[in-house]
């Protein structure tokens, strides 16, 4: 059993990874909350989606979805294609989360695209800092989806714009993944088939389209390298 003060330290390393992850889940839960509250949904949802949901991109399709009246088959669909890419996600951790006992069942619920990338960043810590990374990860996102939803029902707010949040997100979190790998033909290679993608494939498919067809033509045109990647400044980045 670890010690008090070794469980302290891995919290506390934790909490220093994630962050910036905190900056961007605190904003964009806040939209989230905001936007389903000015849809006419009561303030608590927000909060309870990001407990079973928990799908930042998911969970603002989902609002579109409620307000367009979707059918379920054709919701399920849209947000089957929209998390695919978490299968990927999914596969290469199964040897990270083997032997954790139950909390590799919360782990594997908990893998977001920002826990990814900070488990994927975090090769030397031990496996006991990955379930305090992912639940304060989800916790950021919780209190801030849950903030949003309190201020939407109180405070009016024009909702133009708010949807931006989770793209501006993703952005940060490319321009993080670069600086750490200084590979720039994966970015160059995936803008190329997702650009056209967007216009040319139907929008249902275009998602999941565009990422299939960019694994493939990366396993011909992109060469693995061996060597370990290490973040900048110890790791403390998305």
């Amino acid at each position: 059993m670890p010690r008090a003060s070794e469980k302290r330290g891995i919290f506390l390393r934790a909490l220093s990874y994630s962050f910036p992850v905190f900056l961007g889940y605190i904003s964009i839960g806040f939209g989230f909350g905001l936007l389903l509250s000015g849809a006419g949904y009561p303030w608590w949802l927000s909060g309870l989606m990001g407990i079973i949901m928990y799908a930042g991109a998911g969970q603002y399709l989902a609002v579109g979805l409620f307000a367009g009246g979707a059918s379920l088959p054709e919701a399920c669909l849209l947000q089957l294609v929209l998390n695919a890419r978490h299968l990927a996600y999914g596969l290469s951790m199964i040897k990270r989360f083997r032997g954790l006992g139950l909390s590799r069942y919360y782990l594997m619920y908990a893998l977001t695209d920002e826990t990814f990338a900070l488990y994927s960043g975090l090769k030397d810590e031990k496996p006991g800092i990955l379930f305090p990374l992912a639940l304060l990860n989800q916790s950021y996102w919780v209190f801030g989806s849950l903030a949003g939803g309190i201020a939407g029902a109180l405070i009016p707010f024009d909702m133009g714009g708010v949807e931006f949040a989770l793209t501006a997100l993703f952005i940060v979190l490319m321009i993080e993944q670069y600086l750490m790998v200084k590979r720039l033909k994966p970015f160059i290679l995936t803008a190329i088939i997702t650009v056209p993608g967007t216009f040319f494939l139907p929008s249902r498919i275009s998602l999941l389209g565009s990422l299939a067809l960019s694994l493939a033509l990366a396993q011909f045109f992109l060469p693995v390298r061996g060597e370990n990647v290490t973040p900048r400044n110890g790791g403390n980045q998305c």
